[in-house]
């Protein structure tokens, strides 16, 4: 059953990708609503593309949950819960930089068990299912993920995000400016699902951010963890208050001096 959640989330995940891509217009796009902040953005696409999205699942499975970023969740009956971002990385998506995704997960018990995610501007694909593997996939391929050991903590390429509520980005400023000397450097993409599918790629060795929502995390935490590498909270699973991954070779050194510094 878990297969044909994925295959669902994939189809649904690439139509809605598409119909973002199609209607985008040239240049800017007009801002539709605020979020947490003045900076914190929504567009009518990232609307329309959570409808889309919710319709094509439920003509399929109408019985199923639904948890999408843009509000009016629904509760099921059949224990399958959908977590959806229609557009991650709304501000990029805004802007034109080419680094936004659609992110679909299926949860059940509370426990994510599939989940995918495409970068709506470059079409590329990926995949997990809990306890099988991750993938990025190459047409119909699958090329099965498992993220490198990195040569230290001090070596770490590190992706992160800030928050958009200013009394927060201030504290985060402060403690990156403890973290920053202790690691090779930092990456801020400002997508959490591309950069958590990243991560499992290889293309960085760490990940921390706060203020993530569980659209933000779901599909891609997923991919992260079944390509072997460790997410933790600063008390506990990843939540809301703080989300670090890294490889299990550097993951406990790493989480001590992110916890050290004072996120």
């Amino acid at each position: 059953m878990t297969e044909q959640l994925l295959s669902l989330a994939r189809a649904v995940g690439s139509e809605a990708a598409a119909f973002v891509a199609d209607r985008r217009p040239a240049g800017r796009v007009d801002v539709a609503a605020t979020k947490s902040s003045p900076t914190d953005v929504v567009t009518e696409i990232d609307e329309a593309s959570e409808r889309l999205i919710r319709e094509r699942i439920f003509a399929v499975r109408p019985d199923d949950g639904f948890v999408g970023e843009e509000g009016n969740d629904v509760t099921g009956t059949t224990g399958v819960e959908w977590v959806v971002d229609p557009i991650d990385g709304t501000v990029n998506f805004v802007y034109g930089i080419p680094t936004y995704a659609v992110s679909i997960a299926a949860r059940q018990a509370g426990q994510v068990v599939a989940g995918y995610v495409i970068n709506i501007a470059s079409g590329v694909e990926w995949g997990a299912i809990r306890g099988a593997g991750s993938w990025r996939y190459e047409g119909e391929s699958r090329r099965m993920l498992a993220a490198p050991r990195p040569e230290s903590v001090a070596h770490a390429l590190v992706a992160t995000g800030f928050n958009y509520m200013p009394e927060i980005r201030t504290a985060q400023a402060a403690a990156m400016a403890t973290f920053l000397p202790q690691v090779r450097d930092i990456r801020r993409i400002g997508s959490a699902a591309l950069d958590l599918c990243a991560l499992a790629e290889g293309q960085y060795d760490a990940y921390l951010e706060q203020g993530l929502k569980p659209w933000d995390l779901a599909a891609g935490g997923l991919v992260a963890a079944e390509a072997g590498l460790v997410l933790s909270g600063l008390d506990g699973g990843p939540d809301e208050r703080m989300v670090m991954a890294a490889h299990p070779a550097i993951a406990e050194e790493y989480f001590t001096l992110v916890r050290a510094c004072g996120f």
